[in-house]
């Protein structure tokens, strides 16, 4: 199990809320993505980041093409979930929000 900590406290306003309304949600400020994969699922995309000293996936969906974070600097708000791929149960992150540094 991944471990992360909530003393990063988000500066904007909209965030702020977010947590403060949903207990499990997580946000982390300033983190480097070192992989960003889009693939298309539906009539959606899945985006699928590995962040730097993060073994844990973290997925969002968009309805466009979203231009690549690799390399980039990030705040995300997010919360921890399963998924079950082949029968084993996978650690995942879930984005709900997604801002370049």
């Amino acid at each position: 199990m991944a471990k992360f900590s909530k003393d990063n406290s988000p500066a904007n306003k909209q965030a702020k809320q977010l947590i403060e309304q949903h207990e499990k949600l997580v946000h982390t400020n300033d983190i480097k993505v070192i992989s960003h994969v889009q693939r298309e699922s539906n009539d959606w995309f899945l985006n699928t980041l590995m962040l730097e000293n993060i073994d844990v996936p973290f997925k969002y969906k968009r309805k466009k093409l979203y231009r690549s974070l690799k390399d980039q600097r990030v705040n995300i708000t997010y919360y921890p979930d399963n998924e079950t791929i082949a029968g084993f149960t996978i650690e995942i992150m879930r984005i709900v929000r997604v801002k370049i540094s």
